[in-house]
């Protein structure tokens, strides 16, 4: 088993606004891909669990959105062991983009 992939992302949004975007960019990803991934996504308060089949693998994980930042755990299959690090930097840079203040 993987360690988990923890990225935490500083915003100045406060937890609703910065809520509404993960939402709006959740669904904005899922579409982008289509029928390659298969997101299953559920809130409890300020946190979601989610989860989403990739090439045929599972992967899992919570985010935790706070006044002042999201931190996100993702836990990847052994599959997704060489690309860590890349899938860490990826979702550091798209959530950055979805968390931006405008």
């Amino acid at each position: 088993m993987v360690k988990p992939i923890v990225v935490s992302i500083p915003h100045e949004l406060g937890r609703a606004e910065a809520r509404q975007r993960i939402e709006e960019g959740l669904t904005r990803i899922t579409h982008q891909f289509g029928e390659g991934v298969k997101l299953t996504k559920a809130w409890d308060g300020d946190r979601l669990a989610f989860s989403a089949k990739v090439v045929g693998q599972a992967v899992a994980g919570r985010l935790d959105v706070l006044e002042d930042a999201v931190r996100m755990e993702v836990e990847l299959p052994p599959f997704f062991a060489m690309i860590a690090d890349k899938v860490k930097g990826r979702l550091k840079k798209e959530g950055q983009l979805m968390l931006e203040k405008k």
